[in-house]
């Protein structure tokens, strides 16, 4: 082994990261398949490197016998104590069998097998580095696009967008820089496979981790999100210390950290609402922007009956239903939406469980592209044709 290479394996642990025992071992196990293949033997051997020296030997490993059946794998006890006179029965002798012209062969037949060595052990190092990026968000440059996947330059790896995890609204084009969550990262023989995300509800956490120091600190906690990918999503905070505005600490000062996550999401709408353990406070808070009269829950089902002015009826429901699915999925709690006519005409206002004041101005905070204290959820005042609405 010349001193050319030994320079070479310390470049690579330097550039690919990988130590230099990794590549060793794989050297001389390369070496070993390359003396058995070029000279036929079938013997036990060691190959030794000597780093210093660049030398490479190889070493017959053969056992002491009484009787040989093997000369490959076995030496006679006399032929032993010529060697060293302390050899006994059992114990292994090493005889240097290096062949002349043996560096150049192994060279020539050592290196496919080396390269694959390093590919593998390059492709464990790549993989124990995102495999503890997994649930994380990282930015990537969009590489290429086909009609299954957008390729995603990572650094070192490409990941897989796949159709099902990008955004409706948004255009992707090669150079183009974006924020992804690594949903799943898997090992195979090609090497780390990653799959990753514009839609999942994960990215909307760590957004608002990056954002708000807040979070990122824990003074405040994100207890729930729910998520339509590009159109709208809400969010629930909490924070134990009664001194700090959860809220207020997501939105920015005039709402310039949540618009920055709008941004991001291309225009995205961001409901950021008040946690509380009281369902009824929670669900109320969850209908934001909505105002809302009186919160009615039913234990036993997991659900609740929301009773809203008649001209909140509309926004409470949102456009098909989606103001009301997603605080139903924040929440965890089935939602049913009356105005307070029909509420009057069921005698609701009479039940006497438990019920919930107007939402607090400070209880939540809605976040668009264009205003961040408007929603675009009301229809001018016009009625569903049902007021009955349910969601789980």
């Amino acid at each position: 082994m010349s001193s050319d290479l030994v320079e070479a394996i310390t470049a690579l642990e330097k550039d690919k990261g990988i130590s230099k025992e990794v590549l060793l071992d794989a050297l001389e196990a390369a070496l070993i398949s390359a003396y058995k293949r070029n000279f036929e033997q079938a013997q036990n051997v060691r190959v030794a490197i000597d780093e210093t020296l660049g030398q490479i030997k190889v070493y017959a490993r053969k056992e002491v016998a009484e009787a040989v059946e093997n000369p490959n794998l076995q030496i006679s006890l006399d032929d032993a104590k010529k060697l060293n006179s302390n050899y006994q029965i059992g114990d292994t002798v090493e005889i240097e069998v290096t062949p002349r012209n043996f560096g150049r062969i192994a060279a020539q037949t050592a290196k496919q097998v080396v390269t694959q060595r390093v590919r593998e052990a390059e492709r464990g190092v790549i993989y124990s580095e995102f495999i503890d990026r997994q649930d994380d968000i990282m930015t990537g440059i969009v590489q290429r696009i086909d009609h299954r996947f957008i390729y995603v330059d990572l650094g070192r790896v490409e990941a897989l967008l796949p159709q099902s995890e990008q955004m409706p609204n948004e255009t992707y084009r090669p150079h183009d820089r974006i924020k992804v969550y690594l949903t799943k990262v898997e090992d195979n023989k090609k090497g780390p496979m990653i799959t990753v995300s514009r839609t999942h509800p994960g990215l909307l956490k760590r957004l608002f981790e990056l954002e708000v120091p807040e979070i990122y600190d824990g003074t405040v906690e994100i207890k729930s999100i729910s998520r339509e990918a590009g159109d709208r999503s809400k969010i629930a905070v909490y924070a134990e210390d009664p001194e700090v505005d959860a809220v207020g600490a997501c939105v920015g000062q005039r709402g310039a950290r949540v618009q920055t996550i709008v941004n991001e999401l291309k225009g995205e709408k961001i409901d950021i609402v008040n946690w509380s353990e009281d369902p009824v406070i929670y669900v109320a808070n969850a209908l934001s922007p909505s105002k809302v009269v009186k919160v009615i829950v039913h234990e036993a089902e997991k659900a609740t009956t929301v009773i809203v002015p008649d001209y909140q009826l509309s926004l409470a429901i949102g456009k098909k239903g989606q103001n009301a699915r997603l605080a139903a999925k924040l929440t965890g709690w089935k939602i049913d939406i009356k105005s307070e006519t029909e509420a009057e005409e069921n005698g609701l206002f009479d039940d006497d469980q438990d019920t919930a004041a107007p939402t607090s101005p400070d209880a939540a905070a809605s976040a668009d592209a264009t205003d961040a204290n408007t929603s675009d959820d009301q229809t001018d005042g016009q009625q569903p044709e049902s007021s009955d609405h349910q969601e789980s």
